[in-house]
């Protein structure tokens, strides 16, 4: 197992970095390493790829545990400063009694031991200490989505930028109008997901399941789809190109039954 310093070290992090920076540096070098962007004939480079990805992966997850962990700590702390605050024990008054001279004549009149939090007997009348309970400690920060299941889910128009949606589902999504530029969507599942125009500048699409997904005038320029499933996508209009000169990542994609933006059906 690797210790912090070196798992900052992989990440070419600073120590001290946050969840967030910890999951954009990962993605970063990912994307620069996977082994589907290096020449299949190249066995060498690729054996270092896949070993620099082990690595990136080690490094993550150990960072990620330990985040976590220092944050349900910290959690822990403050929740048990407040038990300390409000579980120490009452003040205590003098226990004798006061007396009390009535201002009608030399007659004494005394009053009884006042206890916490029971009704005190002022010749004025009484009162009750009231004590309010502690609040609730604060759940510590969540650092993944709860669920990897987002199959259906509207997110017409939304801001994913950079986000990490690595191996989830988001079969039959409405992604329409995203902007999904530069997300690490390694393995997601989209299919036939709505697309539409959406904006994937960039995008880390390595192995993803875009079967079947509507991608109409989409922008897919400087995306990866090295690997990706994309047998009967509907990509009309998609931004794939300038000129003559093909800008998005396709290899090893599956493109059989697709309408590429030219509108002419892949075999």
């Amino acid at each position: 197992m690797l210790d912090l310093d070196t798992c900052y070290r992989v990440l070419e992090l600073e120590p001290g970095a946050t969840l967030e920076e910890v999951n954009r540096a990962y993605r970063d070098l990912v994307f620069i390493w996977h082994p589907d962007r290096i020449p299949k004939d190249n066995t060498r480079l690729i054996e270092k790829a896949q070993e620099k990805i082990k690595q990136f992966n080690e490094a993550r997850d150990q960072l990620r545990r330990h985040l976590a962990r220092h944050s349900s700590q910290t959690s822990q702390w403050a929740a048990s400063q407040r038990q300390s605050y409000h579980s120490s024990p009452p003040p205590r008054y003098p226990s004798n009694p006061y007396t009390h001279r009535s201002s009608h004549g030399s007659r004494e009149q005394q009053t009884t031991q006042h206890t916490y939090g029971q009704p005190y007997n002022h010749p004025y009348g009484s009162y009750q200490r009231q004590r309010t309970a502690a609040p609730p400690p604060p759940e510590p920060p969540r650092t993944t989505p709860p669920h990897k299941d987002m199959s259906g889910v509207n997110l017409q128009g939304a801001n994913l930028s950079e986000k990490d949606f690595e191996g989830r589902n988001l079969s039959h999504a409405n992604l329409s109008y995203a902007d999904l530029s530069d997300a690490f969507l390694h393995r997601v599942i989209l299919h036939r997901a709505n697309l539409r125009h959406a904006n994937l500048f960039r995008a880390n699409l390595l192995q993803a399941d875009l079967s079947y997904a509507d991608l109409q005038e989409a922008n897919l320029i400087g995306a990866d789809l090295s690997g990706a499933d994309l047998r009967g996508a509907d990509l009309r209009g998609a931004k794939m190109s300038q000129g003559n000169r093909l800008l998005v990542k396709l290899t090893g994609a599956r493109l059989t039954g697709a309408i590429m933006p030219d509108g002419h059906v892949h075999t």
